[in-house]
Formats: structure tokens, sequence, C-alpha cells
């Protein structure tokens, strides 16, 4: 690595520590397919792409399992100008048992070129809302006169920041999609509720095995106090640029099969499955995450985009 480059991932390291604070409970949204969602944790990926980029994703997860989480995606982003700047949206819907949390974040990006054209790095700020509902009539309660279990609807701001670091082969980020850790006191409950940062350390390499065969390694680390430290491994072959079969690996959490396909220069659709692998896969059959990515503008060369992220 060249002393440039370490200086680079020095910065973003210290930068990042700057926001890592007393952490508490994983809360946010988990996906097996985070190669091709990256933009929802980073917002230094707007507008990477180089074109109009459509992304929905839907994850029904430890299906079988009473209130198990759901969750619903959809984001857009696109560069514009000289392609320095970068705009985004997403929404995130969860549904987990009695609660629902819907975000809806604006991503703003700013690229810089370092070494050469095809090195940047991106620098990236999210901005929304983060809506929280708690419908307590969807429990069989014991004791409905208990103060402490009440409905609630909280409203709270989301503030969050990237780096992103990137070349056409490789990339390597970090972020926190929220780095506001808000509290939410009910008198009358006598109860909070409270949202907690995620810090996200995510990174990938292409690697050109032959002529018609790419493999791509990747990870995702996601660290959260309360919850212990998430680590998520993938590999992807992609084949003749339209299939791509894959694996993943969750630390001490499951095992995943990826599949994608190209159905065109413009859409690609993808699958997941993930096997459990701690004592809850008992009680359900897996979880299941499917998506569609749709995408405009000027394509390089081949029709589909090498960086294969």
């Amino acid at each position: 690595m060249s002393i440039h480059l370490k200086k680079i991932f020095f910065f973003l390291l210290v930068s990042m520590g700057l926001f890592y604070q007393d952490l508490n409970a994983q809360q946010d949204s988990q996906y097996s397919q985070y190669m091709y969602n990256t933009v929802s944790i980073n917002p230094g990926y707007a507008g990477s792409r180089g074109m109009l980029s459509t992304f929905g994703m839907y994850r029904n997860q430890w299906v079988g399992l009473e209130g198990a989480p759901e969750t619903l995606n959809f984001s857009l982003n696109t560069p514009i100008g000289l392609r320095r700047v970068g705009l985004g949206l997403n929404f995130v819907s969860d549904r987990i048992g009695p609660s629902s949390e819907d975000i809806l974040t604006a991503d703003f990006s700013y690229s810089i070129p370092v070494f050469n054209a095809e090195t940047k790095l991106s620098f990236g700020l999210k901005a929304g809302l983060n809506m929280f509902n708690l419908d307590m009539n969807k429990l069989d309660i014991e004791n409905p006169n208990d103060i402490n279990l009440v409905s609630r609807n909280l409203t709270s701001p989301v503030v969050g920041l990237g780096f992103y670091l990137h070349s056409t082969k490789w990339y390597f980020g970090l972020s926190t999609p929220n780095m506001l850790e808000t509290e939410h006191y009910d008198e009358i409950a006598v109860s909070t509720a409270s949202e907690k940062m995620h810090m996200y350390a995510i990174g990938g390499y292409v690697f050109d095995l032959n002529q018609d065969v790419k493999l791509k390694p990747a990870f995702l680390l996601k660290a959260v106090s309360g919850a212990p430290l998430a680590v998520d491994i993938s590999a992807n072959l992609q084949l003749y640029d339209q299939f791509t079969l894959g694996a993943a690996y969750r630390l001490d959490a499951a095992v995943s099969a990826l599949a994608a396909f190209n159905l065109s220069d413009q859409i690609m659709v993808g699958y997941a499955y993930d096997y459990d692998t701690t004592p809850l896969t008992r009680y359900h059959s897996g979880t299941h995450e499917i998506f569609l990515r749709f995408e405009l503008g000027t394509k390089i060369r081949n029709s589909v985009n090498p960086r294969f992220f």
C-alpha cells in the first residue's frame, strides 16, 4: 500500500472515530445483499455508479415465526453536474412484532480524484426523519392498565456521515447512517426509547479470473454497543456479465446463498436465502431477500459496469 493511500485510510479511521460514542443495542436493518445496497448505509456512495440508479429490496426474516422482522427498502441516487456531486433518496420500512419504523432520508456526496482519474474519495452526508410507532393493541397484554405498556408514536431527526474510497476494481468505506443518539422520554409511561448510533466498515475487490468470470469478495462490519460486532463476509462470481452466484457468512448468525441476474443492460434482479446457524433455526424456515435494480444513463463499455458494485 502506498504512503498516500495509508494517509487517506488513517484520515478516514480517525474521522469516523470522532463520532464513535458509547453505543447501545442493535437496531438498524440487516441485509444479506449489502454489496448492492451500499447507499442505504453510506451516503458517500450516492452517484458513484455514474448513472441514475434505483433500487428496491424486500426482506422477510425468520419465515414462520410470528412477529419476525420484515423490511422494505427503496432508494435512488444519481450524479449531477460534472459527476463530482451525487444526490440520493432513501426509504426504509421495518416491521417487527408490534413496532414499525419508517426512515426517510436524503443523501449528498462530493467526490475528489486521488492518485488517478479512476480512484475517487467521496464524502457523504445523510439527513432525514425516523418515525417510530409502537402499537400495543397487537399484543395480548395480561395487565392492560400497566403504564409501561402504552402505544407510542415518536419522530426523531437523522443525520449521517460517510466516506467512500473507490476505483473501478475496489472500494472501502466508513459510515454511520445516523450519528444522533436520540432519547425519547415519556413522563406518563415513565419510559424511554432511544435511537443508537451504528458504525459500518465495508470493502470489496473485483478479480478478473478470466475473460468471462469475475470474483468479488466483500465484507461488512457493523458495531453498536449492547450487541456483538456483526461480521459479514461474502464472495460472488459473475459469469459472462450476466449471472452472479455467491455465498455469504454472518459470524455466529447465518450462512447465505446469493444469486443475481441481469435481465438487460438496465435491469438486475437478485435473491438471497439465509439459513440461521443459531438455535432459533428450529422455530422458522429461513430468511428470504429479493431485490430489483433499474438504471438509466451512460453505461461503461461492455454494458455491465465492471465495478460489479
